[in-house]
């Protein structure tokens, strides 16, 4: 890190070493360049800007000015010195931090020459707390550490479910978060079921009380963890960068969605769940479905599913008209059989004085022979030859699905017959010059070409010893002596 005061020096060595040297050369001051106000200015910004391009500066804030412009124009001073920065409206929008005078910040820029003025200064384009540098630093030792060991990876992260019907929401009870989370639910899904598990989310007893809502969440076994407070600085959101909690996320048998503070801030606690949320209202989204959406899906599942049973049941209709045509209606026989028990009760009211021993056998042979008319019977029949007829279908269309296979095992070995590959099992080989050309006659070989060989199983390179234009096909066969043998 250098200080502001540590550049004059250079400032002053380059600026004006070629005068130095001019004068002990013994130049006239008639001969001397002489510059303007402007020129020196800009000549002096040139050399400034070119040495130090980029630096840090620790210091404390005074003098802070925010004009209608959006610029912020400041002093950075210590105990001994002071310099005047400006950072413009499109750096400062970037800022995590309101400035106040008195306040201990460090800042990143170059270093100018405001030339209007002759005024020396710093552009700056980051600020950050004089603190955050080493809780920066203490943040990417942890992060390297717990990737290190694998709690990072997305193999080990869960998926959510897809409708939750229970959420644990660790937060502060009065925070803005919890509010905001809520009020989301209510509108998307007010069904779900949810539970706040409250805990300090900053201070000394933070990490202590986190860790225990944690515990005290996974008790409840919800669907989903949701650990989630509002914005601020890196100080106030420290608490989630803990090693501690960072490792209790880890061995949760339950999904945790972690939403800390705005977009821009990152936590430990975000790296390690199993979904990170930029803000808690993107959580609450991120967790639920739409109520309103859902609610369109089941409609349209019903009205497809309501065509579908019409479609069935109206085919099942036509069927079972065409069964009804081919029976007899088994009312005339229930009206005939009761028509017949009129006639015989009233004989045998008539007879009953006479010979109610006799009729009483009667009547008991009379309505066994009405129960074997029943039409429940029938109808037991009938659906014992729509069970035939149904496993007959089935036959045949089993049949007709191995003729199909057949008639496709006869089309392979077809093209099995029309492939190269049997007439190279028996022997022959496909020849090909260096070219790749295939060949098919001898006159446009000679002696010494190479030729490759493609066989059933392989390819190799062979060397041309003789060519005989016209040879049959037997004296091909013949045996081929060895030039070894003719050279011996």
């Amino acid at each position: 890190m250098i200080a502001a005061w540590q550049l004059y020096p250079h400032f002053m060595t380059d600026l004006f070493s070629s005068n130095a040297g001019t004068a002990s050369a013994g130049i006239t001051a008639d001969e001397r360049r002489v510059l303007s106000v402007t020129d020196l200015n800009r000549q002096a910004r040139m050399t400034i800007e070119q040495r130090f391009n980029q630096i840090w500066v620790s210091g404390e804030l005074s003098s802070f000015a925010r004009p209608s412009s959006g610029h912020w124009y400041f002093t950075l001073k210590d105990a001994k010195a002071q310099v005047r920065c400006a950072m413009f409206a499109n750096a400062n929008r970037r800022a995590r931090l309101q400035p106040a005078n008195g306040q201990q910040v460090l800042l990143r820029g170059r270093v100018s020459l405001y030339e209007g003025r002759g005024e020396f200064q710093i552009i700056v384009d980051h600020m950050e707390p004089a603190g955050e540098g080493a809780l920066r630093a203490a943040f990417d030792a942890l992060k390297r550490q717990l990737d290190a060991e694998g709690l990072f990876d997305s193999a080990r992260k869960r998926a959510l479910p897809n409708i939750p019907a229970h959420v644990a929401v660790v937060t502060s009870p009065t925070g803005a978060a919890l509010k905001d989370v809520l009020s989301v639910w209510q509108r998307r899904y007010p069904a779900l079921d949810v539970t706040v598990v409250p805990t300090a989310v900053q201070g000394s007893e933070a990490e202590a009380d986190i860790l225990e809502a944690l515990q005290r969440a996974a008790a409840l076994t919800p669907d989903i963890i949701l650990l989630t407070r509002g914005g601020g600085s890196m100080e106030d959101l420290w608490v989630f960068n803990a090693e501690s909690i960072a490792r209790s996320i880890a061995a949760l048998e339950i999904p945790v969605v972690s939403a800390i503070g705005h977009e821009i801030d990152v936590t430990i606690s975000d790296f390690v769940a199993d979904l990170r949320a930029p803000t808690p209202s993107a959580a609450a989204e991120l967790i639920v479905p739409d109520g309103e959406e859902l609610q369109q899906i089941i409609s349209g599942q019903h009205r497809r599913l309501l065509i579908t049973l019409r479609a069935q049941l109206r085919e099942r209709g036509l069927s079972l008209d065409k069964l009804a045509l081919g029976l007899v209606n088994p009312q005339r026989h229930y009206q005939q059989a009761a028509q017949r028990l009129d006639d015989l009760s009233g004989r045998l009211h008539r007879a009953a004085i006479a010979q109610p021993m006799a009729y009483q056998s009667q009547l008991r042979d009379l309505t066994k022979r009405l129960h074997t008319q029943r039409p429940d019977r029938k109808l037991q029949a009938l659906r014992g030859d729509l069970q035939r007829t149904q496993a007959q279908l089935k036959q045949a269309v089993q049949r007709s699905i191995d003729r199909r296979r057949q008639r496709a095992g006869e089309t392979s070995r077809m093209l099995s017959n029309l492939s190269p590959l049997p007439t190279l099992s028996r022997g022959y080989a496909v020849l090909r010059d260096r070219d790749s050309t295939v060949l098919s006659d001898a006159s446009g070989l000679s002696a010494g070409q190479h030729i490759s060989a493609q066989l059933r199983d392989g390819r190799f390179i062979a060397e041309v010893l003789q060519v005989d234009v016209g040879a049959t096909l037997n004296q091909a066969l013949e045996p081929h002596p060895n030039p070894s043998d003719e050279k011996g």
